[in-house]
């Protein structure tokens, strides 16, 4: 937790000192950052590269995204048909406009399998990680802060990081800052929420909990101003100083949106695709659905701006929208990939866009998934149930072999036609991205099990 004194009291040098802990283990960001350092001077097996995860939760149907089958009967083709891409011969469900032009970009794997059909976050949070968070994993090896700027390396984003009035994350499915046995340290940093989220990022002035990164912010710029008048940071040694600069300027301004470009933002807004009233409210997701269409264009540009800033690994998801039943929770899957398919279309279209103009793309891997897939048949009711057998995945840059897709489904769908691509082949392509992995195998300083987690399985064949 950042905790700043009571506004009211002299703020002394010593007692300022005290300014920069963040909840990470007990450890204060200076000591944070002086270990971060020697690790990278120790020679640390890292790349200079970032993943964003953006995780499709409730389960995303593979024929209506990117295996659309209009070659199968009616009830088990894509119910939105479909539209040509610029790979020969690939096709995607017919929600993705933009992004169909851009397919010589992405890697597409049709033989991807969860193994099950449970609503959870298992490709991020899953028995080959430890039960831990993909990016705490990441962080156990690379540290915990960047050591040039002092960004969290691990970090989670919900909408109420860049829209406070969203609703909360569903924790029913599982927490995405689950760490597993390597300890509260690794945890993901999060801005936004409230209860224990909050805790991630908050500022005690006056005893009040400030709720809000505008707030934060405000209080931090307030501090800086003192600061440089008061001449506070005299004397400090060097990490300490490193400490301040980043709670007081490179963090705080790449969690700011409102520092990046203002067409860019505006690029990337999906709020105008959907509107609420638009939206039926005959599904109790509704308000879900809202935030979806009005956050994921802003959360993507945001792990963007962190990932340049020094983060490795951030995952992104907007809540649990993707589950197409067509019940009183949820809508049907034509109508529900207007509320989610076309956000997505025009977020990714963006955020390609943007990675490759800034040159970027061979150091972000972005990674799309959900929990599982949808049935091959469409039930009566028009929706698709749960199925674990085929789930959608999208790979986009991190220097690997994109303008493929990897894999084939069976006629319907229903389950993979090639070797299954597992949650462990994900896993090691994202660590063989983000680390050198053979020098993991031999790092001594690292735990077994930490160590067999991240170099013992095979990445996804054709990548690399």
């Amino acid at each position: 937790m950042l905790t700043l004194l009571d506004s009211r009291c002299r703020l002394g040098r010593r007692d300022f000192l005290k300014v920069g802990s963040l909840a990470l283990g007990g450890l204060s960001l200076p000591g944070l950052l002086a270990a971060r350092t020697r690790a990278s001077q120790g020679g640390r097996p890292v790349h200079d590269k970032s993943v964003i995860f953006l995780f499709l939760h409730g389960g995303p149907s593979q024929t209506e995204t990117f295996d659309p089958k209009m070659t199968a009967p009616t009830g088990i083709c894509s119910v939105t048909g479909e539209v040509a891409t610029s790979l020969s011969g690939v096709t995607f469900g017919s929600t993705f406009q933009k992004l169909a032009p851009l397919a010589n970009r992405l890697a597409i794997v049709r033989s991807f399998q969860t193994g099950d059909g449970n609503h959870d976050i298992k490709p991020v949070v899953h028995s080959s990680t430890l039960g831990a968070n993909m990016g705490s994993l990441y962080a156990r090896v690379a540290g915990t802060n960047d050591p040039r700027t002092g960004m969290p390396t691990n970090v989670a984003l919900f909408p109420r990081a860049v829209d406070p009035e969203t609703m909360p994350p569903v924790e029913s499915f599982g927490k995405f800052w689950s760490t597993g046995p390597l300890g509260s340290a690794y945890a993901p940093f999060i801005p936004g929420g409230s209860g224990e989220l909050q805790r991630s990022m908050s500022l005690e002035i006056g005893r009040d909990r400030l709720e809000d990164r505008r707030s934060l912010l405000t209080q931090l710029d307030r501090l800086q101003r003192r600061i440089d008048s008061g001449g506070l940071l005299e004397g400090t040694d060097r990490f300490q100083q490193q400490a301040f600069s980043t709670i007081l300027g490179g963090v705080a301004d790449a969690f700011d949106l409102s520092k990046e470009n203002a067409k860019t933002i505006e690029r990337y807004d999906t709020a105008p695709l959907v509107r609420p009233e638009a939206i039926s409210r005959a599904w109790n997701n509704y308000e879900r659905y809202v935030d979806n269409a009005k956050t994921l264009g802003r959360l993507l540009l945001l792990a963007r701006r962190l990932c340049e800033a020094g983060c490795g690994f951030v995952t992104v998801t907007t809540n649990f929208v993707w589950d197409m039943h067509a019940d009183s929770n949820n809508a049907g899957v034509d109508e529900g990939m207007q509320y989610t398919g076309l956000p997505l279309d025009h977020a990714l279209s963006a955020y390609i866009k943007d990675v490759e103009s800034r040159g970027l793309d061979d150091k972000i891997l972005l990674v799309v998934s959900g929990e599982m897939g949808r049935t091959p048949n469409v039930n009566n009711r028009g929706g698709r149930d749960h199925w674990g057998n085929i789930t959608p995945l999208l790979l986009h840059g991190g220097g690997l072999n994109m303008g493929q897709v990897i894999g084939q489904s069976s006629r319907n769908a229903g389950e993979p036609a090639s070797e299954p691509i597992t949650i462990p082949n994900l896993l090691a392509t994202i660590m063989n991205t983000l680390l050198d992995v053979g020098q993991v195998r031999i790092q001594r300083d690292l735990p077994t099990d930490v160590a067999r987690a991240i170099s013992s399985h095979e990445p996804i064949p054709g990548l690399f």
